[in-house]
């Protein structure tokens, strides 16, 4: 894949001269109409070998473009914080807002590359993540990011002359320490490690740029030039990139699913209930206190039927543990920050570290459910959110998560008789509105998306547990039961981070 960054490119310092203003100029523009058409994110990686110009390119790009809209993230060895949680995690928290250009200086590509140089991590892991990556970039792009990665290629020898040529001048000798000169001796392992990856996720949506390194003013001129040329054809597309998405759903023949087959009539009496719940909210703390769950984390994730009682049962989990142990996050509307990144963002930011609990009131899952329903996504992204919902809780699971889901479901006319009670009752007023009307008149479209949604995403690392719950007890039992019983199973496993 390097042949052609061996060639030892070059461009003369007038040719250069000419070129830079109107470069400039229009990247300008281009950056600007980025900002005011405020649709799209602009991801760019650099990545390559030491002293290949990867810090100069990006001063450049500083130089030549309002600095204002541009963010770059360097990233090195995980902190405490970032390693107690999903190896991704630091990623999507950097990723930049619609309007704004990234730069990554070390990327989702640096620990696998680094890792597999270093071998600890097999050939198999290694395509495993590669997988991973290419499925996260296609997930980036069908948000409508752009989403270029540029590799900065050297010789052996033209690296061995560059990291030379950096010690001797006095203003960049800084730059060169005893760790460049180490990595020189990987340089044959690199080329091989960097060689695999390159070749496996150079893919339609996000190929790579393998730019000759050694001369600065062709690697300079090369990047701005194709960084234009990407953001103005991106610009004047109307057509979103779409990468091919999930297979179709299929009909239901007979009308027999796992929502209408959920024996709603389960009931436990208040005596019953008390003593249960005594049982199992002692159980739970007991267990978020365990040695060994300082190496986890739990995620809860609740959705439901309007009026299913998601709130109680939650509250009943809430009290089981110390407050300042765990996070209840509400999910409403996105809010415009929100809007402005893809729809996982807002979820990845509020995983919580080792040791700790999120419960999600309501989830990622509105994109298969409430945006599916209402329209207010197209049938392309909900489709393709199954796959990429589970490649984000094979992610938490990965990194040592249990990711407990709960569907919590009622019948009709259950819901008709909540939703009477909440207008009578003054403290429960604020519970209903106008929405909740409107979603009951859609009630069949729901049930069919709740159906697909379990079937598709009910995984062995994030199972759905459907919850009868016409009787509170019963549901709210249920649920603190199956907390228990997953997390006291996931603790006596050997931990996975």
């Amino acid at each position: 894949m390097f042949e052609s960054a061996e060639l030892g490119h070059k461009i003369d310092k007038e040719t250069y001269r000419k070129a830079v203003p109107k470069l400039r100029a229009a990247l300008l523009d281009a950056q600007y109409d980025l900002k005011e058409q405020g649709k799209i994110p602009v991801v760019v990686l650099i990545s390559g070998q030491d002293g290949a110009g990867k810090g100069e390119t990006i001063n450049v790009l500083y130089e030549w473009m309002d600095p204002r809209f541009i963010s770059t993230l360097a990233f090195s060895t995980p902190t405490d914080e970032e390693r107690q949680r999903p190896a991704m995690w630091r990623y999507w928290r950097a990723l930049p807002p619609k309007g704004r250009i990234g730069i990554f200086a070390g990327s989702w590509y640096s620990d696998p590359i680094h890792d597999s140089i270093e071998e600890t991590i097999s050939k198999f892991a290694l395509d495993q993540r590669i997988d991973q990556i290419n499925r996260f970039e296609a997930m980036l792009v069908n948000e409508g990011a752009l989403v270029l990665k540029f590799w900065f290629h050297l010789t052996k020898d033209a690296q061995k002359k560059r990291l030379k040529e950096l010690e001797k001048d006095p203003k960049t000798a800084w730059r060169v320490t005893k760790w460049n000169w180490d990595r020189l001796k990987t340089y044959d392992k690199l080329q091989d490690v960097a060689g695999h990856m390159l070749r496996m996720t150079n893919t339609p949506w996000a190929p790579w740029i393998i730019v000759e390194g050694a001369d600065d003013r062709y690697r300079s001129l090369t990047v701005g030039k194709i960084i234009l040329d990407s953001l103005k054809k991106k610009l004047a597309d109307k057509v979103k990139d779409v990468t091919p998405v999930a297979p179709p759903v299929p009909p239901n023949i007979d009308g027999r699913d796992i929502i209408s087959e959920l024996d709603l009539t389960h009931r436990l009496t208040k005596a019953a209930y008390e003593t249960e719940l005594a049982k199992w909210q002692g159980k739970l703390s007991e267990l978020v206190r365990h040695p060994r769950f300082k190496e986890r984390s739990l995620v809860c994730v609740f959705e439901g039927a309007d009026a299913a009682g998601k709130g109680g049962s939650i509250r009943r989990i809430g009290a089981a543990m110390d407050a300042r142990q765990y996070q209840i996050v509400p999910i409403a509307a996105p809010t415009e920050e929100e809007r402005a990144q893809p729809y996982l963002w807002r979820f990845w930011r509020h995983i919580p570290r080792t040791g700790r609990v999120a419960i999600f009131d309501r989830s990622w899952y509105g994109r298969v459910l409430v945006e599916r329903v209402e329209g207010f996504c197209a049938e392309a992204d909900w489709l393709r959110a199954y796959t990429e919902i589970n490649d984000f809780e094979h992610e938490l699971a990965k990194a040592g998560a249990i990711v407990i889901k709960f569907w919590l479901q009622i019948s009709r006319e259950e819901q008709l008789k909540r939703f009477k009670e909440r207008e009578k009752i003054e403290f429960k007023r604020f519970k209903i509105t106008e929405e909740d009307w409107r979603n009951r008149k859609k009630w069949d479209a729901y049930h069919r998306a709740i159906c697909d949604m379990v079937d598709r995403t009910s995984t062995g690392d994030a199972p759905w547990t459907l919850v009868e719950a016409n009787d509170k007890n019963y549901a709210r039992v249920k649920i603190l039961k199956t907390v228990c019983e997953r997390l006291e199973a996931a603790l006596k496993k050997k931990n996975k981070l």
